[in-house]
């Protein structure tokens, strides 16, 4: 895609190594929306500018169509900055509109691996801060107890951070989401930087619940 003066003029701009995310966030507030300004970054296939494209898309326009693209394109990135920008535009779009929360409900079986794992971490991030109230929760739990170690590792992190969110609010589902960090010993052996929380259920809820009774 031939890029405008304007997209030109912020492309160049931005750099890699140099940039932050706080500066594209203040980039951003001055175009505010512009989708296809931000389809034109989307287009140089430049990390940071897909950060900043991501922030200026108008919801609006995004539909299974148009987010399947950008699985795409995405998955042309190394493991880490796929993660990043897909966690990215689950916070800044997919998240700030009913119709792709509709969307989000239903990738759980997708055959994209990355929209599988947006499935299960927008699952978990909707229990974040205690809510409980959710009816799907015992579904859940099935399912990670069912699929969790057949999965692709991107999502089996976000299906086991999902029991975690579970076992850490919960107390009746507590001992079953400890229950399946025994049984498949995920992340068991995992080396923790200090001062983080093992992804090694057992751990992680205890540390967790710990926190909560301070």
């Amino acid at each position: 895609m031939k890029l405008s003066p304007k997209a030109k003029q912020i492309f160049n701009t931005i750099d890699k190594e140099t940039t932050k995310l706080g500066d594209l966030r203040t980039i951003a507030k001055t175009i505010k929306k512009d989708h296809d300004l931000a389809l034109q970054l989307w287009s140089t296939g430049h990390f940071m500018a897909r950060q900043l494209a991501i922030l200026i898309l108008d919801n609006k326009q995004l539909d299974q169509n148009v987010i399947n693209k950008l699985d795409t394109d995405i998955q042309n990135h190394n493991p880490e900055e796929q993660i990043h920008l897909m966690d990215w535009l689950i916070a800044n779009q997919l998240t700030k509109s009913k119709q792709l929360i509709t969307l989000i409900e239903s990738w759980e079986h997708s055959p994209s691996t990355l929209q599988r794992r947006v499935f299960w971490y927008y699952q978990a991030r909707l229990r974040w801060m205690g809510n409980t109230k959710h009816s799907n929760t015992e579904y859940l739990l099935k399912a990670i107890e069912k699929n969790l170690m057949s999965e692709q590792p991107e999502v089996q992190w976000a299906m086991n951070y999902t029991a975690g969110q579970i076992g850490k609010w919960e107390e009746k589902y507590r001992d079953r989401c400890i229950a399946i960090g025994e049984s498949t010993g995920l992340y068991k052996d995992d080396i923790v930087p200090k001062n983080c929380t093992p992804s090694y259920l057992p751990e992680f809820i205890a540390i967790e619940v710990a926190k909560l009774k301070k």
